[in-house]
């Protein structure tokens, strides 16, 4: 079997896990397998006969006679030349089909779902999630780390279910149960839990949802990749303190991590962990984490294959003398160690199995071939766990490392004329990113235009801290003083990174929103991607690089850039010329409205900092805005819409509106807002009650500062928005309202009166509920209703009226 054969069921292999989430996906590719199959054997019988007529031609057409042909057929026979064997037989395209059919089938089989006993059935049973009060047993299966909202979070893989309380009625008691669960508890709760260690947690139990709002994080997904389906808000943990912690690598961890951050301290020393044992292994605060993904040094914060070569490195060099068999058996011992310590995911596995790889060839005395290397690695990992095929980590890892593998060496080429050292600086990181960009624009729709510049600066900084980082966890395991003294030497190598990150992350478009690409659009890139590897690389490759050195050689390149913008940004600025609509977000009793008009955007509210940060940048930046014609702030309070500074960081706003009345600084002051404004030559504007505005084509009318109450006008429909009032303030406003087509409030209690003045065609809450009284009277007036707890975003343009999210977003899924 050739390589080719290989290479192609190889393939086979990964199209098959690709197509296993289509219905009908696995089908399709057996009929595909099966029709080449066909089509490759029919082509070759027809060849054989073709061949074989020209050559029978041809050898009578010699000096051969026809007589010779009839008297000695055996002879004239033997002189007729073989017919050649065909490349590929047709049997290696039905071996492909099939291959790629049993993948299929093999995902669907390892894909984890809920067992018949598993905790998430609790959920279901109950009816409620909300109310589900429960106790349950399990053992711990990580260490805690702190979350963004300053809560800890670990695993817990249950056992038992000693307690269930659904609206103070037992429904349950001790029962067994399966199943890992998703735990948050206050910080303190968690601090000493240990991998291992059985407790007992009181809680609420909740199932994971969707995103709520377009381009916002799929936490029931993420939660389903680690086989988890359940999560747990636990308010007590009941265990035995009085039982030593067993020994662990995670011993060995945390005293790495606490001999490097003993003098370095928080986060410099929590920065130098994270480069050495990655992210996963400490807790990096994370408005640096946040730094460093915004300007692209988010893979310095993953363990991945330069520590592994590095550590490798040291071990094989201070080996020399030692025989092949010590110097693998050290080496494995080391990838082992280091694997423990980092902990199992795909890029480290990665990085692992390609360092063994190296060492079987040093066993062996043997060459390999990197590129075979990385297909074997990876078709490894897709069968101990076929499900990491969608894992975005898996797919960054490998693509990064083809990177490297094909198209440094072009580069380096290309760049003979500079110092071998700056010419590496440039060549790592540039083919890291084009074989990354297109997944990272599909998933993040963010692009970090200084990412090449930054890595370029921080490439010498990066690998003095990795390996001085290295060295001090080396000897943190023997001596944790003289680890926190050598780290403290690298004191002035992370300030200089963490600066340099802040600084690139201050400039102006330190990221540009390109808005969501389709699948189409990702296979596109890549294929350009391709065509010019393919170009420079497999077609007359000599001659295609001294052509490559040349002025002329730029010109493939630069076209596929050009065309590569034209796929990205072509579709999505012809989508906002053409774009109306208005999308209220998801979020509980804070109205954030974003209206687009050919272009022009203008946004009503902005909520809370959380709020802002992973509801309105997200759906900004899934729709590709970059910048805000308008901003309207209807609150009268200030601390109830303090997500507008973070807003301000990210993206410039042209006009903003604030609501007139007098703001309680209890929690902000709009001190930061007016500079930020003016920072970005931004104009400041007080509403008016009673005076109209114009936003585009919408009109504007605040008709009550306090309590706020705002009227505008969408195509023909008339809004209002109502914030939070008593039912004195209702009888009040009975005075300024008229009726409404739309009616949008905090889903509070309105009094009969009201409603029968406004008489709403549609009645959105944003909120998690409403109240039944007023839920009963909408009813009556035959009121379609809506509330973002129930229905997730909203959609409304002028053709299709109001959308849900489950309506308009869920052709949006991704097939990586």
């Amino acid at each position: 079997m050739n390589q080719t054969v290989i290479l192609i069921l190889a393939f086979a292999y990964l199209l098959g896990l690709l197509v296993g989430i289509i219905p009908g996906g696995n089908y399709a590719i057996l009929g595909l397998g099966i029709i080449l199959a066909i089509a490759t054997a029919l082509k070759q019988v027809y060849q054989q006969k073709q061949s074989r007529r020209v050559r029978i031609k041809q050898f009578i057409q010699q000096k051969q006679t026809r007589k010779d042909a009839l008297t000695e057929p055996i002879e004239f026979a033997d002189k007729i030349p073989k017919i050649p064997r065909p490349k590929l037989p047709f049997w290696v395209w039905l071996l492909a089909g099939i291959i790629a059919f049993l993948a299929s089938i093999y995902l669907q089989i390892r894909t984890p779902q809920p067992a018949t006993h598993d905790i998430s059935q609790l959920i279901i049973n109950s009816g409620n999630s909300q109310d589900l009060l429960i106790t349950v047993r399990g053992e711990v299966t990580s260490i805690p780390r702190l979350t963004r909202s300053g809560r800890g979070q670990f695993w817990l893989q249950v056992h038992q279910v000693n307690e269930i309380t659904n609206n103070n009625t037992p429904i349950a008691v001790s029962k067994d149960v399966s199943g890992l669960v998703y735990v948050t508890v206050p910080i303190l709760k968690a601090t000493g839990l240990y991998p291992g260690e059985s407790i007992a947690i009181t809680g609420s139990l909740y199932k994971p949802q969707p995103p709520s709002n377009p381009g916002g994080f799929d936490f029931q997904n993420y939660l389903a990749q680690q086989g988890s389906f359940t999560g747990l808000r636990g308010r007590y943990i009941s265990h035995d303190d009085s039982q030593p912690s067993p020994w662990g690598l995670w011993k060995i961890r945390q005293r790495i991590t606490r001999a490097q951050a003993q003098l370095l301290g928080v986060p410099k020393g929590s920065l130098l962990s994270a480069m050495v044992l990655g992210r996963l292994a400490v807790d990096l605060p994370y408005d640096i984490r946040d730094i460093f993904v915004q300007v692209g040094l988010a893979h310095i914060l993953a363990a991945s294959g330069f520590q592994v070569s590095f550590l490798l490195g040291v071990i094989l060099s201070i080996t020399q003398r030692f025989s092949p068999t010590v110097r693998f058996s050290l080496g494995l011992l080391t990838l082992l160690i280091y694997l423990g310590l980092t902990g199992i995911s795909p890029s480290v596995l990665r990085a692992t199995l390609m360092g063994l790889a190296v060492l079987i060839a040093l066993l062996t005395q043997r060459q390999t071939k990197p590129l075979n290397v990385l297909l074997i690695v990876a078709i490894l990992l897709l069968i101990a766990n076929p499900t990491w095929i969608f894992d975005i980590g898996f797919q960054l890892s490998f693509l990064a490392t083809l990177g490297l593998m094909v198209t440094v060496p072009a580069l380096m080429e290309r760049l003979n004329w500079m110092p071998p050292f700056f010419a590496s600086l440039i060549a790592v990181p540039l083919s890291a990113m084009i074989w990354t960009l297109p997944l990272q624009l599909y998933f993040f729709k963010v692009l970090s235009p200084y990412s090449i510049l930054v890595n370029i600066i921080a490439s010498p900084l990066i690998s003095i801290i990795t390996l001085g980082g290295m060295a001090s966890a080396l000897c943190a395991l023997l001596l944790p003083g003289l680890g926190s003294a050598i780290a403290q030497f690298l004191d002035y190598p992370i300030l200089g990174l963490i600066e340099i990150a802040k600084y690139f992350s201050q400039l102006p478009g330190n990221s540009i929103a390109v808005g969501s690409i389709s699948l189409i659009q990702l296979i596109s890139l890549y294929s350009l991607v391709l065509a010019i590897w393919a170009y420079f690389t497999l077609i007359n490759p000599e001659s295609n690089l001294q052509f490559s050195r040349s002025k002329k050689g730029l010109i493939p390149i630069i076209f596929a850039v050009t065309l590569a913008v034209f796929i990205v940004i072509l579709p999505s600025w012809y989508t906002k010329t053409l774009r109306f609509q208005a999308t209220l977000l998801s979020t509980p009793q804070e109205p954030i409205l974003v209206i687009e008009e050919k272009g022009q955007v203008t946004l009503i509210n902005s909520g809370s900092q959380n709020t802002a940060k992973f509801a309105v940048l997200p759906f900004l930046n899934a729709q590709g805005i970059n910048a805000i014609n308008n901003a309207v702030a209807t609150h009268s309070q200030l601390g109830l819409s303090i997500g507008w500074p973070l807003i301000l960081e990210n993206i410039p706003i042209q006009t903003f509106y604030d609501n007139p009345t007098p703001k309680k600084n209890y929690q902000a002051t709009n001190e930061i807002i007016l500079k930020a404004l003016a920072q970005q030559k931004g104009n400041y504007v007080s509403l008016t009650v009673g005076q109209p505005i114009m936003l585009g084509s919408v009109e504007l009318e605040l008709l009550s500062a306090q309590p706020p109450v705002i009227q505008f006008k969408i195509g023909q429909n008339l809004w209002t928005l109502l914030g939070e009032t008593s039912i004195s303030q209702q009888q009040q406003l009975i005075q300024k309202l008229r009726s409404t087509q739309v009616l949008w409030w905090s889903g509070e209690s309105l009094t009969p009166e009201l409603l029968s003045l406004l008489r709403p065609k549609i009645a959105i809450a944003s909120s998690n509920s409403i109240d039944p009284k007023t839920v009963e009277t909408l009813n009556q007036q035959q009121t379609q209703i809506f509330w973002t707890g129930r229905d997730g975003s909203l959609r409304w343009t002028p053709t299709q009226g109001f959308e849900t999210t489950l309506d308009f977003d869920q052709t949006d899924g991704s097939l990586l």
